[in-house]
């Protein structure tokens, strides 16, 4: 695949996300570099769709430390069930923030982020890391992102 994505911009987010996926399974699928995955999906991400800040987490012990991420610097260490991040992880559940000065405990790396989604990523059942994306904008994450996230995600292997 080449390097460059074709996405067209003048069509709806499902639609991006429809365009964006083979390319991203293409990217992936003969790569088996966790890292090098991690970085062209959090990349054509942003680049995608110009989200404020999108990367990974990685489970290491009772924390999540930071990985591949495209944005502001972030926090890089956060605890088992703290802020949104943490909160998926614990929860083993994809968690949509529509206002994260409304969810409790919410934890600012910038206090520009506005709104919030956290996908977290299992093998065999246990969470290995978490896919983070924010926006600078409230109510910015809707049921699309959610399922297109979630696909997207799976193409991360551990």
């Amino acid at each position: 695949m080449a390097e460059d994505l074709l996405i067209p911009k003048d069509t709806t987010r499902e639609e991006m996300y429809a365009s964006l996926y083979p390319q991203l399974k293409a990217l992936t699928d003969d790569e088996p570099d966790l890292i090098a995955n991690m970085a062209n999906i959090a990349s054509a991400l942003k680049e995608t769709f110009g989200f404020f800040w999108v990367g990974f987490y990685r489970v290491a012990g009772d924390q999540l430390v930071l990985g591949p991420f495209q944005g502001t610097v972030a926090c890089t260490r956060i605890s088992f069930g703290r802020g949104v991040c943490g909160t998926a992880w614990k929860e083993q559940r994809t968690i949509l923030v529509p206002d994260v000065d409304l969810f409790p405990g919410h934890i600012a790396c910038s206090s520009l982020s506005r709104s919030e989604i956290v996908i977290p990523l299992l093998q065999d059942g246990v969470v290995r890391a978490v896919l983070d994306v924010d926006s600078d904008e409230v109510n910015s994450f809707s049921e699309v992102d959610v399922r297109n996230l979630e696909k997207i995600s799976s193409l991360i292997i551990f």
